[in-house]
């Protein structure tokens, strides 16, 4: 029992910041444990001397405040805030006169009968509640007792909402009956806030169905497929030096024709050959064909006499 004590201490404390910011001031400051009177044929507690729509159903308190429901196990807050569409249904059922401040819209309903919630919270709260003001009155189940151990914690006494819970748990061993209250007793931090509950409910679907689709649109794959993992890439300055090591082995390993190959590549701009040797130096010496210019070169040379000696 005592670990049982240990863990429920440690999940309380580890919630404790969630609570702080869903907590409410509803404009309730009570200075000491009210005054609860049941409501006949119903399993509900109303507190006649206060000036406020206050009760105590199924283990809980229940305020209803500026068009609101509010929650909470101890009698002065804090207060969190309940939605419309998950407020018990016995505390829809309290009649009209047992709210001692009632909002000006309640004036001409039947004291004895509940307010006309489906009129106040329109029809798409009618469709979700069907049914919530038919009910063998025969067969309401007993309330559930009072919390009177907390008639000690008034004033200064009373305890901060991080030291309520487990003063609750020791001092007040009730379960909850009700589905709805056991939400609220089981997970009070997740509330939402009170503003514009009207509105949220009244929104119209495409604006409801686009949100849905953006919200679809920006969540991530749920399995992405596995792929395989890309090589890690090298600094740039590593990959040059790399490069520039191994470009002589490159080179030393290319047979002569890839070299002959990629000459033209590297050197696009290709330089003159010098010509052939024969070219050069003239064509082949013929033997035959200067003796014959020899023997030219004599016969000039005769007939250059020949034309002295006439002279």
């Amino acid at each position: 029992m005592r670990h049982i004590f240990i863990v429920l201490w440690m999940l309380f404390f580890a919630a404790t910041p969630t609570l702080a910011q869903v907590s409410v001031n509803i404009g309730i400051n009570m200075s000491s444990y009210p005054e609860l009177v049941r409501v006949p044929g119903y399993p509900v507690y109303y507190a006649p001397r206060q000036n406020s729509n206050f009760f105590f159903y199924d283990g809980m308190y229940w305020v209803y405040q500026n068009d609101n429901w509010y929650a909470s196990s101890w009698y002065n807050g804090p207060w969190r805030f309940v939605d419309p569409e998950m407020v018990p249904l016995f505390v829809l059922r309290i009649p009209v006169r047992y709210y001692r401040n009632p909002p000006t819209y309640f004036y001409g309903w039947r004291r004895e009968a509940p307010p006309h919630w489906g009129d106040h919270w329109g029809n798409d709260w009618v469709q979700h509640r069907r049914g919530w003001d038919q009910w063998n009155r025969r067969s309401a189940p007993a309330p559930a007792p009072l919390p009177v151990y907390q008639r000690k914690y008034s004033g200064e006494r009373y305890p901060q909402a991080e030291q309520q819970h487990d003063i609750h748990q020791q001092n007040y061993r009730y379960q909850p009956r009700d589905a709805m209250v056991r939400q609220h007793d089981q997970a009070p931090t997740v509330q939402r806030a009170p503003a514009s509950s009207r509105q949220s409910r009244e929104a119209p679907p495409e604006r409801n169905q686009q949100s849905q689709q953006d919200g679809q649109r920006a969540a991530p794959p749920s399995h992405p497929p596995s792929a395989p993992a890309a090589p890690r890439s090298q600094p740039p300055q590593q990959r040059g030096e790399e490069a520039q090591r191994s470009a002589p082995a490159r080179e030393q390993q290319r047979t002569p024709a890839a070299r002959e190959q990629q000459q033209p590549r590297q050197a696009p701009v290709q330089h003159e050959q010098p010509a052939p040797k024969q070219e050069q130096h003239g064509a082949p010496h013929d033997p035959g064909r200067g003796q014959g210019q020899d023997q030219e070169k004599d016969h000039d040379q005769g007939e250059g006499h020949g034309q002295g000696r006439n002279k």
